[in-house]
């Protein structure tokens, strides 16, 4: 009776029908907890990953509106870019007016020349206001990066070789960078 008693467990059940382990860090061939781990495992990595594409695709989504909006933007900023200095420009265009009805009723010379030298300096402080600066080529020495030559001529001493001696159009500067280059004529 004695070897009856060693072949069963505690409960009543033989051993060796018995191979499984309900405790996972004691030994045994087969743990309840292996299928249920491996089930929740994948579970997790299956939420990580749906986490992980709604993630990505909400910033796909904010990027594709970030760069519709910056283009809407920069296209309002080309199309609206020169208003400011127009609006300036039109207070010279309304002066251009009024010397136009001036030269039809007055027939004084020096008065007309005064008035039309005043349109003069108010354009060319209007464009000054917003950065427009002429460029000084006569009498400098050529350069190819400021100047553009039309022609040369030979120079009428010999101080002037490689050198302009006439600005045929003036070069300007739109707060220091080149807008236009010096239309020139050199000496050589």
């Amino acid at each position: 009776m004695s070897s009856n008693n060693e072949n069963k467990s505690t409960n009543g059940t033989p051993e060796s029908a018995m191979d499984i382990n309900t405790d996972e860090n004691m030994g045994g061939t087969t743990h309840l907890n292996d299928p249920v781990s491996e089930d929740t495992e994948v579970e997790k990595l299956q939420e990580e990953v749906a986490a992980l594409k709604d993630k990505y695709l909400r910033l796909v989504a904010d990027f594709d509106n970030f760069r519709k909006r910056t283009a809407k933007e920069r296209l309002e900023l080309i199309q609206t870019a020169g208003k400011d200095v127009i609006i300036s420009l039109l207070e010279v265009l309304d002066d251009c007016d009024r010397a136009e009805k001036q030269l039809q009723q007055d027939s004084d010379p020096e008065r007309l020349k005064q008035g039309i030298q005043l349109v003069f300096l108010k354009l060319r402080n209007t464009l000054q206001a917003k950065g427009v600066k002429s460029m000084n080529a006569t009498g400098q020495e050529f350069n190819a990066d400021l100047h553009e030559a039309i022609t040369e001529i030979p120079a009428p001493n010999e101080s002037l070789v490689g050198k302009v001696v006439d600005e045929v159009e003036k070069g300007y500067y739109l707060n220091d960078k080149i807008i236009r280059f010096a239309k020139v004529v050199v000496g050589k």
